[in-house]
């Protein structure tokens, strides 16, 4: 009988107890205040990156006109040949003597030629067999001047200025007709081809008619360091590949320093204009099963999950294209403290507050 009103006295305690805590932890909860803020709607502009192949303005392969040994190489690889300039050389004794015989022949026929005229002039011959001289005559200088050109195709001589390529043959290595010797690429100026898809394409065509400042771009080397030089889109591909739904630029870059050179890669950037544009913080968002989500506040201080779509990504923001109105308040800070249908107490700042300061962290 005695243990009766001990255990009821403990048991009294414990509950009050009990009660206390969960009042200090209800009263701990509503003293955390977290911070929410709106979409900022402006104009603004992006800069979009392409994955691009840089290839020489003009390249083409030298190759042999003629068969025989090559006899003198006066150029080296990876040097720079001036249009016009000796490069490659070809045995030509046997083109000289060719051209040294049809002469011979030509000289020949042609005294043949002069007789029969004098002769014709006269009436001695008919003017049938006179024609047939002057054919005979034409036929040989004719065999002169394809063995004056035949000569002249044992050296190769740079059709414009550029770069050279490794050789693909060596001195005295025999060559024939159509065999590769070098290529050479004209570097002055480089064409950059990357892929667009259809729908960054009817952005960029709506815009390019505002003239030349929405066809510069500039080009992200391999190393991360943009080309020092700006180029302009010129040329866009007539058809989009059905498989990827992509179609192709193409941009021209001055290379003054000859720095680009055939098959590097890099990438192109594009600055894109945005008229009223949704804008938020990144660290507003978190990521669920690769999709971005956001949380919304609703007039009651409910906070609920809204998957968001993102349509450019800057520096510590992401502009948007679905999801949101510029009207909805949305959780900055605190992410992780909230779960989808907590109500919540917050400190609101303005869109243009949060991104004046905005440092990318994780809560």
């Amino acid at each position: 009988m005695k243990k009766m009103p001990l255990l009821a006295l403990l048991s009294l305690c414990a509950l009050y107890g009990g009660t206390g805590c969960s009042e200090q932890k209800k009263e701990a909860e509503e003293h955390i205040r977290l911070v929410a803020t709106s979409p900022l709607q402006k104009d603004t502009t992006v800069t979009k990156q392409y994955v691009a192949q840089i290839h020489s303005i003009q390249r083409i392969e030298l190759r042999a006109l003629e068969k025989g040994y090559l006899e003198k190489i006066y150029v080296d690889e990876g040097q720079h040949v001036r249009q016009g300039q000796l490069m490659f050389q070809i045995k030509p004794t046997v083109y000289q003597a060719e051209l040294k015989k049809s002469q011979a022949e030509a000289s020949y026929v042609g005294l043949e030629y002069q007789n029969t005229k004098k002769l014709a002039d006269k009436n001695i011959v008919s003017g049938s067999e006179l024609a047939l001289a002057q054919a005979k005559y034409d036929k040989a200088r004719a065999e002169v001047s394809l063995a004056r050109t035949h000569l002249q195709f044992t050296t190769v001589r740079a059709p414009f200025s550029g770069i050279m390529d490794h050789f693909q043959g060596r001195l005295g290595s025999l060559v024939d007709e159509g065999d590769l010797l070098t290529t050479l690429s004209d570097n002055s100026k480089m064409w950059v081809y990357f892929n667009v898809p259809e729908t960054e394409y009817l952005d960029y065509e709506a815009h390019a008619k505002a003239g030349d400042s929405a066809r510069k771009v500039r080009l992200l080397m391999a190393n991360n360091e943009v080309f020092s030089q700006p180029g302009l889109v010129q040329t866009i591909e007539a058809d989009f590949n059905n498989e990827t739904g992509n179609i192709a630029f193409r941009a021209t870059f001055p290379n003054p320093n000859g720095l680009l050179r055939n098959g590097e890669t890099g990438s192109v950037l594009m600055t894109v204009p945005l008229r009223k544009a949704l804008i938020i913080p990144q660290k507003a968002t978190f990521e669920v099963l690769e999709k971005k989500y956001v949380f919304v506040i609703d007039e009651r201080n409910v906070v609920h999950q809204r998957e968001v779509g993102i349509a450019s990504e800057m520096p510590d923001l992401y502009v948007l294209k679905s999801g949101l109105a510029g009207t909805d308040r949305i959780l900055l800070e605190g992410l992780r403290k909230v779960k989808d249908g907590d109500k919540v107490r917050y400190d609101y700042q303005t869109p243009a507050a949060v991104i004046s300061h905005l440092k990318v962290y994780s809560e």
